[in-house]
């Protein structure tokens, strides 16, 4: 009997504990969504909310005279034209047209680029001849094809003028004993094209939140990055921080010489900023020069020239799906149109010539 007690014993102890042990469960596995998440966010940023400056701080009264001379007409020569004439702000910062009319209808050369998300850029125009907005707006006032002023002095004098904006510098540089200058005049619109940003459905996504992006966007966004497409547009303007050379694998025909016009290196020769994806789809049409009128026709042509791919119709539909979610929503309460104030009595009349 006594081996008999002895089992009993043991196995009241648990020392004939027979049984399986549990496995480990294995972590839950990841959803597409989030795994595509996780690899974006590898790529690209979310859009900050605003540029900020170390120059150029931004106070509301800076804001308020941009936002007023962003829309001045009496800027021109003419009085017919502002920045909103070919940046216009209900449209995405374009105006939909492969080179913007000027002075007398006269037309540049090259394509006008939204001022949305553009004091993010490394620099201003296609070839970054301007390195930075504040430095970007002096220049169209004083073209000849442009706005068409003939000098600086001519359009403070004009400013000066009009007995509304007196005020107005003063608010907005309060240390500055003349306040209506030129370098301000670029200031204040700088500031006010700071916060000229649209945040969009893919910045959720990369933020975390996986039904921001439609299934077909999220499969496009795959076939953006699996394609090669984030050698050029990556980071949070997917474009915009770099120069590369159109026809950088397959020639790419234009006269237009890019770079080289600035910096008088050949090697500079048909390189151009990359242009930011941000509202793509609504700010065609598209390239340098606006030739390109369709996104699925810009896909396919930087497949072919920068990446030496022939896409088919499939990649190209898929990117663009994936290009439709960097579509933001214009701050329509910020970019409304200001009561300007009214001319004086020595303020000039248009000049038409």
């Amino acid at each position: 009997m006594k081996p008999l007690m002895l089992i009993a014993m043991l196995a009241a102890c648990g020392g004939a504990d027979t049984t399986t042990p549990e496995p480990t469960p294995e972590p839950p596995a990841k959803s597409d969504a989030k795994a595509l998440i996780e690899s974006a966010n590898k790529v690209f940023a979310p859009l900050p909310s605003v540029a900020e400056s170390e120059t150029n701080p931004i106070t509301d009264a800076k804001v308020e005279l941009g936002r007023m001379l962003y829309y001045e007409n009496r800027m021109s020569k003419a009085q017919e034209i502002s920045c909103n004439s070919c940046h216009m702000l209900d449209r995405y910062g374009v105006d939909n047209e492969p080179t913007s009319p000027g002075h007398k209808g006269q037309r540049g050369g090259r394509n006008s680029p939204t001022t949305y998300n553009a004091a993010f850029h490394l620099a201003q125009f296609w070839d970054g001849r301007a390195a930075d907005v504040e430095a970007q707006a002096k220049g169209p006032v004083l073209n000849p094809i442009e706005m068409a002023m003939p000098s600086e002095d001519v359009v403070i004098a004009t400013l000066k003028s009009i007995p509304g904006y007196a005020d107005k510098f003063a608010a907005a540089f309060p240390d500055n004993p003349d306040p209506i200058n030129y370098d301000n005049v670029a200031l204040a619109i700088g500031a006010f094209e700071r916060q000229l940003v649209t945040p969009s459905p893919f910045d959720a996504f990369l933020g975390g939140k996986e039904d921001a992006l439609t299934a077909e966007q999220q499969a496009g966004l795959k076939t953006f990055m699996d394609t090669g497409c984030v050698s050029c547009h990556s980071g949070a303007l997917l474009g915009g921080q770099s120069y590369m050379k159109l026809g950088m694998v397959r020639p790419y025909e234009t006269a237009d010489v890019g770079r080289a016009e600035i910096t008088g290196n050949d090697a500079d020769k048909f390189f151009f900023k990359v242009p930011s994806l941000r509202n793509i789809e609504k700010t065609g049409p598209y390239f340098h020069d606006g030739s390109v009128a369709t996104l699925p026709e810009a896909i396919r042509l930087m497949g072919a020239h920068q990446l030496g791919q022939d896409l088919s119709d499939e990649k190209v539909a898929s990117i663009e799906a994936f290009l439709k979610s960097l579509t933001g929503e214009l701050p329509k309460d910020y970019i409304a149109k200001p009561e300007l104030p009214a001319s004086g009595p020595k303020t000039p009349k248009p000049d038409p010539s």
